[in-house]
Protein backbone atom coordinates (compact mmCIF):
# COMPACT_ATOMS: atom_id res chain seq x y z
CA UNK A 1 0.00 0.00 0.00
CA UNK A 2 2.93 2.45 0.59
CA UNK A 3 4.33 3.76 -2.41
CA UNK A 4 7.72 3.91 -1.16
CA UNK A 5 10.90 6.03 -0.08
CA UNK A 6 10.34 8.72 -2.83
CA UNK A 7 6.54 9.50 -1.86
CA UNK A 8 7.43 9.29 2.14
CA UNK A 9 10.38 11.83 1.23
CA UNK A 10 8.56 14.16 -0.53
CA UNK A 11 5.44 13.78 2.37
CA UNK A 12 8.64 14.54 4.91
CA UNK A 13 10.11 18.10 3.42
CA UNK A 14 6.05 19.11 2.83
CA UNK A 15 6.19 18.55 6.83
CA UNK A 16 9.45 20.25 7.42
CA UNK A 17 8.06 23.45 5.31
CA UNK A 18 5.02 23.69 7.59
CA UNK A 19 5.27 23.70 11.58
CA UNK A 20 3.58 27.15 12.33
CA UNK A 21 3.52 28.16 15.55
CA UNK A 22 0.80 28.98 17.99
CA UNK A 23 0.24 32.08 19.19
CA UNK A 24 -2.24 34.07 20.51
CA UNK A 25 -4.61 36.96 18.56
CA UNK A 26 -3.39 40.43 17.67
CA UNK A 27 -5.11 43.41 16.20
CA UNK A 28 -3.82 42.37 12.62
CA UNK A 29 -4.94 38.76 13.19
CA UNK A 30 -8.59 40.14 15.17
CA UNK A 31 -9.28 42.46 11.70
CA UNK A 32 -8.40 39.80 9.31
CA UNK A 33 -10.79 37.32 11.04
CA UNK A 34 -13.17 40.17 11.17
CA UNK A 35 -12.91 41.08 7.03
CA UNK A 36 -13.65 36.80 6.71
CA UNK A 37 -16.45 36.56 8.99
CA UNK A 38 -18.29 39.78 7.61
CA UNK A 39 -17.95 38.46 4.24
CA UNK A 40 -19.34 35.00 4.78
CA UNK A 41 -22.17 36.72 6.74
CA UNK A 42 -22.79 39.20 3.70
CA UNK A 43 -22.14 37.01 0.83
CA UNK A 44 -19.60 39.48 -0.50
CA UNK A 45 -16.52 38.66 -0.60
CA UNK A 46 -13.91 40.71 0.65
CA UNK A 47 -10.06 41.99 -0.44
CA UNK A 48 -7.28 39.81 0.63
CA UNK A 49 -6.15 39.63 4.11
CA UNK A 50 -2.41 39.68 3.26
CA UNK A 51 -1.72 43.57 3.57
CA UNK A 52 -2.38 42.72 7.48
CA UNK A 53 -0.88 39.05 8.19
CA UNK A 54 1.81 38.81 5.39
CA UNK A 55 2.05 36.17 2.66
CA UNK A 56 3.44 33.56 4.21
CA UNK A 57 3.42 33.58 7.84
CA UNK A 58 1.80 30.64 9.04
CA UNK A 59 1.69 31.55 12.65
CA UNK A 60 -0.53 34.51 12.06
CA UNK A 61 -2.16 32.95 9.71
CA UNK A 62 -3.94 30.27 11.28
CA UNK A 63 -4.24 32.02 14.40
CA UNK A 64 -6.75 34.08 12.06
CA UNK A 65 -8.33 30.84 11.43
CA UNK A 66 -8.54 29.98 14.98
CA UNK A 67 -10.39 33.30 14.73
CA UNK A 68 -12.66 32.71 12.23
CA UNK A 69 -13.91 28.96 13.11
CA UNK A 70 -14.52 30.20 16.71
CA UNK A 71 -17.30 32.72 16.14
CA UNK A 72 -18.76 30.33 13.49
CA UNK A 73 -18.61 27.64 15.83
CA UNK A 74 -19.97 30.01 19.51
CA UNK A 75 -22.60 30.49 16.38
CA UNK A 76 -24.08 26.89 16.32
CA UNK A 77 -21.52 25.41 13.88
CA UNK A 78 -20.12 21.68 14.94
CA UNK A 79 -16.46 20.31 13.80
CA UNK A 80 -16.80 16.97 12.07
CA UNK A 81 -13.61 17.00 10.89
CA UNK A 82 -10.45 18.71 8.70
CA UNK A 83 -9.51 19.11 4.83
CA UNK A 84 -6.40 19.37 3.54
CA UNK A 85 -5.59 21.52 0.48
CA UNK A 86 -3.95 22.39 -2.12
CA UNK A 87 -2.45 18.58 -2.57
CA UNK A 88 -2.48 18.74 -6.02
CA UNK A 89 0.17 19.88 -8.25
CA UNK A 90 -2.14 20.92 -11.14
CA UNK A 91 -4.36 23.00 -7.81
CA UNK A 92 -1.33 24.65 -6.34
CA UNK A 93 -0.25 25.83 -9.80
CA UNK A 94 -3.91 26.82 -10.62
CA UNK A 95 -3.64 29.17 -7.40
CA UNK A 96 0.24 30.34 -7.39
CA UNK A 97 1.24 28.17 -4.40
CA UNK A 98 4.07 25.37 -3.38
CA UNK A 99 2.68 23.66 -0.54
CA UNK A 100 -0.58 22.17 1.10
CA UNK A 101 -2.72 23.02 3.74
CA UNK A 102 -5.78 22.48 6.14
CA UNK A 103 -9.07 23.56 7.77
CA UNK A 104 -11.49 22.59 9.18
CA UNK A 105 -15.53 21.02 8.42
CA UNK A 106 -18.41 21.91 9.72
CA UNK A 107 -21.69 19.86 10.01
CA UNK A 108 -23.66 22.17 8.31
CA UNK A 109 -21.62 21.99 5.23
CA UNK A 110 -22.08 18.46 4.34
CA UNK A 111 -24.77 17.09 1.48
CA UNK A 112 -25.30 13.47 0.78
CA UNK A 113 -24.97 12.25 -2.63
CA UNK A 114 -27.20 13.73 -5.46
CA UNK A 115 -27.70 16.62 -3.25
CA UNK A 116 -28.92 20.22 -5.35
CA UNK A 117 -27.01 22.86 -3.30
CA UNK A 118 -28.75 26.57 -2.85
CA UNK A 119 -25.97 28.84 -4.94
CA UNK A 120 -26.86 31.33 -2.82
CA UNK A 121 -25.03 29.99 0.11
CA UNK A 122 -22.02 30.12 -2.12
CA UNK A 123 -19.96 33.26 -2.86
CA UNK A 124 -17.00 31.73 -5.55
CA UNK A 125 -17.61 28.12 -6.09
CA UNK A 126 -14.92 25.61 -7.51
CA UNK A 127 -15.44 21.73 -7.46
CA UNK A 128 -12.28 19.06 -6.65
CA UNK A 129 -12.57 15.40 -6.29
CA UNK A 130 -11.04 13.59 -3.63
CA UNK A 131 -11.17 10.54 -1.42
CA UNK A 132 -12.24 11.10 1.76
CA UNK A 133 -11.45 9.35 4.67
CA UNK A 134 -13.79 8.45 8.14
CA UNK A 135 -11.56 7.20 10.74
CA UNK A 136 -11.96 4.33 13.08
CA UNK A 137 -9.57 5.07 15.76
CA UNK A 138 -7.93 8.39 17.19
CA UNK A 139 -4.68 9.53 16.53
CA UNK A 140 -3.68 11.26 19.57
CA UNK A 141 -0.87 9.61 20.93
CA UNK A 142 1.58 6.68 19.87
CA UNK A 143 3.64 6.46 16.56
CA UNK A 144 1.93 8.20 13.13
CA UNK A 145 4.06 5.89 10.46
CA UNK A 146 2.07 5.44 7.86
CA UNK A 147 0.99 1.64 8.54
CA UNK A 148 -1.07 2.89 11.72
CA UNK A 149 -2.45 6.21 10.25
CA UNK A 150 -3.90 3.81 7.80
CA UNK A 151 -5.04 1.39 10.54
CA UNK A 152 -7.23 4.41 11.60
CA UNK A 153 -9.14 4.60 8.83
CA UNK A 154 -12.93 2.66 9.05
CA UNK A 155 -13.73 3.41 5.24
CA UNK A 156 -13.21 5.72 2.28
CA UNK A 157 -15.68 7.26 0.64
CA UNK A 158 -15.35 9.57 -2.80
CA UNK A 159 -16.19 13.00 -2.61
CA UNK A 160 -16.49 16.32 -4.19
CA UNK A 161 -15.66 19.35 -2.24
CA UNK A 162 -17.30 22.77 -3.23
CA UNK A 163 -14.02 25.42 -2.32
CA UNK A 164 -15.59 28.73 -1.87
CA UNK A 165 -13.35 31.55 -1.14
CA UNK A 166 -14.18 34.40 1.08
CA UNK A 167 -11.35 36.33 -0.59
CA UNK A 168 -12.62 38.10 -3.89
CA UNK A 169 -11.96 36.61 -7.14
CA UNK A 170 -9.96 33.88 -5.57
CA UNK A 171 -6.51 36.52 -5.41
CA UNK A 172 -4.77 34.71 -2.70
CA UNK A 173 -1.47 34.00 -1.18
CA UNK A 174 -1.23 30.96 0.76
CA UNK A 175 -1.70 33.05 3.78
CA UNK A 176 -5.25 34.39 2.51
CA UNK A 177 -6.23 30.73 1.83
CA UNK A 178 -4.91 29.32 5.26
CA UNK A 179 -7.03 32.16 7.19
CA UNK A 180 -9.91 31.44 4.88
CA UNK A 181 -10.24 28.05 6.55
CA UNK A 182 -8.20 26.39 3.62
CA UNK A 183 -10.96 28.11 1.27
CA UNK A 184 -13.56 25.39 2.70
CA UNK A 185 -16.87 25.58 1.32
CA UNK A 186 -19.30 22.25 1.31
CA UNK A 187 -18.79 19.13 0.60
CA UNK A 188 -20.73 16.23 -0.83
CA UNK A 189 -20.32 12.46 0.41
CA UNK A 190 -20.70 9.16 -2.19
CA UNK A 191 -22.67 6.17 -0.92
CA UNK A 192 -20.02 3.59 -1.27
CA UNK A 193 -18.08 2.87 1.26
CA UNK A 194 -15.00 0.95 0.92
CA UNK A 195 -12.35 -0.36 4.06
CA UNK A 196 -8.69 -0.08 2.57
CA UNK A 197 -8.78 -3.93 2.44
CA UNK A 198 -10.73 -3.37 -0.80
CA UNK A 199 -9.07 -0.58 -2.16
CA UNK A 200 -6.02 1.25 -2.51
CA UNK A 201 -6.02 5.36 -2.16
CA UNK A 202 -2.87 5.51 -4.37
CA UNK A 203 -3.88 3.69 -7.22
CA UNK A 204 -7.47 5.01 -8.11
CA UNK A 205 -8.07 6.75 -10.75
CA UNK A 206 -10.41 10.42 -11.29
CA UNK A 207 -12.71 11.84 -13.99
CA UNK A 208 -14.77 14.03 -12.84
CA UNK A 209 -17.52 15.82 -15.84
CA UNK A 210 -18.72 19.53 -15.17
CA UNK A 211 -21.71 21.18 -17.21
CA UNK A 212 -19.43 22.79 -20.25
CA UNK A 213 -16.30 21.87 -19.24
CA UNK A 214 -13.28 19.83 -20.25
CA UNK A 215 -13.65 16.66 -17.65
CA UNK A 216 -11.13 16.86 -14.65
CA UNK A 217 -8.93 14.13 -14.47
CA UNK A 218 -6.19 12.74 -11.88
CA UNK A 219 -5.25 9.82 -9.83
CA UNK A 220 -4.64 8.82 -6.15
CA UNK A 221 -0.75 9.32 -6.75
CA UNK A 222 -1.29 12.97 -7.52
CA UNK A 223 -2.31 13.55 -3.91
CA UNK A 224 0.82 14.19 -2.71
CA UNK A 225 2.26 10.88 -3.28
CA UNK A 226 -0.80 8.48 -1.98
CA UNK A 227 -4.18 10.07 -0.12
CA UNK A 228 -2.79 7.82 3.12
CA UNK A 229 0.13 10.38 2.97
CA UNK A 230 -1.92 13.15 2.96
CA UNK A 231 -3.67 11.56 5.96
CA UNK A 232 -0.29 10.83 7.90
CA UNK A 233 0.89 14.37 6.93
CA UNK A 234 -2.31 16.09 8.40
CA UNK A 235 -2.27 13.63 11.57
CA UNK A 236 1.05 15.22 12.13
CA UNK A 237 0.03 19.00 12.17
CA UNK A 238 -2.79 18.45 14.18
CA UNK A 239 -1.29 16.92 16.55
CA UNK A 240 1.57 19.56 16.69
CA UNK A 241 -1.29 22.07 17.17
CA UNK A 242 -2.84 20.46 19.90
CA UNK A 243 -5.99 19.07 18.31
CA UNK A 244 -4.83 15.29 16.93
CA UNK A 245 -7.08 14.00 14.54
CA UNK A 246 -9.89 11.83 16.25
CA UNK A 247 -12.39 8.52 15.88
CA UNK A 248 -15.03 9.37 13.96
CA UNK A 249 -13.98 12.57 12.38
CA UNK A 250 -14.16 13.29 8.26
CA UNK A 251 -10.88 14.17 6.46
CA UNK A 252 -10.82 15.20 2.81
CA UNK A 253 -7.40 13.99 1.83
CA UNK A 254 -7.12 16.70 -0.86
CA UNK A 255 -7.71 17.01 -4.86
CA UNK A 256 -6.48 14.73 -7.48
CA UNK A 257 -7.22 16.76 -10.46
CA UNK A 258 -7.82 20.14 -10.95
CA UNK A 259 -10.52 22.38 -9.83
CA UNK A 260 -13.77 23.79 -12.19
CA UNK A 261 -15.66 26.60 -10.77
CA UNK A 262 -19.45 26.24 -11.58
CA UNK A 263 -22.14 28.44 -12.25
CA UNK A 264 -26.39 28.24 -10.89
CA UNK A 265 -27.79 25.14 -13.07
CA UNK A 266 -24.81 23.06 -12.97
CA UNK A 267 -23.63 19.72 -11.98
CA UNK A 268 -20.68 17.55 -11.44
CA UNK A 269 -20.32 13.69 -10.97
CA UNK A 270 -17.07 12.43 -10.32
CA UNK A 271 -16.23 8.44 -10.57
CA UNK A 272 -13.27 7.28 -8.64
CA UNK A 273 -12.41 3.82 -9.39
CA UNK A 274 -13.03 1.79 -6.47
CA UNK A 275 -14.96 4.00 -4.86
CA UNK A 276 -17.84 4.72 -7.18
CA UNK A 277 -19.79 7.75 -8.07
CA UNK A 278 -20.52 10.85 -6.40
CA UNK A 279 -22.85 13.88 -8.13
CA UNK A 280 -24.08 17.06 -7.44
CA UNK A 281 -25.89 19.79 -8.75
CA UNK A 282 -26.74 23.91 -8.04
CA UNK A 283 -29.61 25.86 -8.03
CA UNK A 284 -30.21 28.27 -10.36
CA UNK A 285 -30.35 30.86 -7.47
Amino acid sequence: MCCGSSCRRRISIAAARFRPEVTGPNDAVLTAAKRITRAAATRVPCPPVRDLIGRNDLAAAYAVQREVLTEWVEAGARVIGHKIGLTSRAVQQQLGVDQPDFGVLLHDAQYPDGATIPFGRLLQPRVEAEVAFVLRDDLADGDLSYERVSAAVAYAVAAIEVCDSRIANWDISFGDTVADNASAGVHVLGAERRTLADMTPRDVAMTMSVTGQQPSTGSGTDCLGDPLLALQWLARQTRELGAPLRAGQLVLSGALGPMRPVVPGAAATTTITGLGTVSVSFSEE
